[in-house]
């Protein structure tokens, strides 16, 4: 690939020995060995807090070990920052995005890399450069698109052409298609068996079990901070690997689905609902019924879920238990509605506040006398929530020290500050490992046995399958499907969703 050195960049082969890390004295990575063979995909499983990105960040130089050591084709190193890392040729794909929103898509590819001709940073060659390398790849980007406009997928794309672009010999990606859909999932795929082919290395930290066994060759099962076992992929199946994760047997990845009540008590009527992104929807969810809203990403789903909460303008009718729903957000909340975001970080939790904070946010006034708030009430009305969803540990640390996990099951925890009518979650198990994603699944179905409605919007279609009791699939804006009983199977919802016939897991 052009100026990315793809097929040049020398083979790295990388060696953790009996390497060990402490954060405040207390260990997260104790004793690991590791050896990430050149030309191969390798990937790092366990639940969140295991010691995945740690050992990850070791390797991509955010970290220093204490003690082992870290070898790159036999010579010991120790790298200050990850530009010494880079210089060496390993890159790193976060699972936060670390774009210049303001910057073209060319101009974060090539960002500090541009091509310069008497100090100034030559614009045709790096639209060349960057269609160039774009092509090789098969991205379909703009390069003069500003990234700031760009959906969440097609950001992380231009993370991906970036480590590309750097002639990295050893990429790791964290979460790397968690905000893909199945499509570009499949692309990505294609790109990585490429650099894998090329003699590169990819080190994948994923949550999704079916894409490690599907793609990689090598897995290694962290738990803990203890190394369990490496093994060829060939050798694992979903359930070992969970079983190596948990130290047990998970059982049923799903809880079995509370029955909708007899009646026909609908919770949410909403006919002819209009906002950006929303084109004319109608649907109902009865009361103790889960609905799944199913589609590509971009198709829509989360404007949906915006524009019944009340975030956005919107025109049409929303009633919740027979009432109209407020237009705003505080106006929702007092009819009943929550929403758990899709992204928690940047729409949900507040980060550099403390755990009980988070939850109790959602209803001050249960722990506050006129304006000052009690922190005695404030610290049981937190712990009391905390735990119903399983948080256990100190409320006092900020929300941000908690596993993806954890953080989750913190939104759920002031969901239930409140009283709902209809619990709206969108992308709930998102980043999240399989030992939460049951307790997240557990939650939402509690939630439905005590008459709740719940509206779940999700790009996993065996969570949309495994958890609602009637499904409606969204295409631009509108819902063209709307599945129950046996016509609930994978290939409706993909083929709705697409409009043609497809064979993905994902959308």
């Amino acid at each position: 690939m052009p100026d990315s050195s793809v097929a040049g960049t020398p083979q790295l082969l990388i060696e953790l020995r009996g390497v060990g890390k402490s954060f405040g004295g207390i260990p997260v990575l104790a004793d690991i060995d590791l050896r990430l063979e050149p030309g191969s995909v390798h990937a790092l499983v366990g639940e969140n807090g295991a010691g995945k990105s740690t050992l990850s960040k070791i390797i991509a130089g955010l970290y220093s070990a204490d003690s082992g050591e870290l070898l790159v084709n036999g010579e010991p190193q120790r790298f200050g920052s990850p530009r010494e890392a880079l210089d060496l040729g390993i890159a790193t794909i976060a699972q936060e995005l670390a774009l210049v929103p303001a910057l073209t898509v060319a101009e974060n590819v090539y960002l500090g890399r541009e091509p310069r001709s008497l100090g100034w940073i030559g614009r045709r060659a790096l639209r060349a450069r960057f269609l160039e390398l774009a092509r090789e790849t098969g991205f379909d980007l703009d390069p003069d698109v500003v990234v700031g406009s760009l959906r969440t997928a097609d950001q992380q794309k231009v993370e991906i052409l970036r480590a590309l672009a750097r002639g990295a010999s050893l990429i790791i990606m964290d979460e790397p298609t968690a905000a893909l859909s199945g499509h570009d999932t499949e692309l990505l795929h294609g790109v990585v068996r490429q650099l894998a082919a090329s003699g590169h290395t990819v080190l994948l930290v994923s949550h999704y079990l079916s894409e490690v066994l599907e793609l990689c060759d090598t897995v290694t099962i962290l738990r803990d901070g203890r190394l369990i076992r490496t093994a060829p992929a060939a050798d694992e199946t979903e359930a070992s690997l969970i079983e190596g994760m948990l130290g047990r047997t998970l059982g049923n990845v799903f809880p079995e689905k509370p029955p909708v009540p007899d009646h026909d008590r609908d919770v949410l009527v909403v006919r002819d609902l209009v906002a950006p992104g929303v084109n004319g929807v109608s649907l109902t969810i009865r009361e103790g019924e889960i609905v799944g809203l199913a589609g590509l990403v971009g198709a829509g789903r989360s404007e949906i879920a915006h524009a019944i909460f009340g975030a956005v303008p919107r025109s049409g009718t929303v009633e919740v238990d027979g009432q109209p729903c407020g237009t705003t957000i505080p106006g929702a909340l007092a009819s009943g509605v929550f929403l758990i975001p899709e992204s928690r970080k940047e729409q949900g939790l507040v980060l550099g506040r403390p755990i009980r904070q988070n939850v109790t946010l959602s209803n001050l006034a249960q722990v506050a006398s006129g304006s000052w708030v009690s922190p005695a009430r404030e610290r049981r009305a937190a712990r009391t929530m905390l735990d119903r969803v399983t948080v256990a540990g100190d409320d006092r640390r900020d929300v941000s020290a908690l596993s993806g996990g954890n953080q989750q099951k913190v939104l759920f925890a002031r969901a239930l500050q409140r009283s709902r009518k209809l619990l709206i979650a969108d992308e709930p198990t998102r980043g999240v490992d399989v030992g939460s994603r049951r307790a997240i699944y557990d939650l939402i179905v509690e939630q439905a046995a005590q008459g709740i409605g719940v509206l779940v919007i999700s790009s996993d279609v065996e969570e949309v399958l495994g958890l609602a009791h009637r499904i409606l699939v969204v295409r631009g804006g509108r819902i063209v499907a709307e599945l129950t009983g046996d016509d609930m199977t994978e290939e409706r919802v993909i083929t709705a969703a697409f409009a043609d016939p497809i064979t993905s897991g994902s959308i």
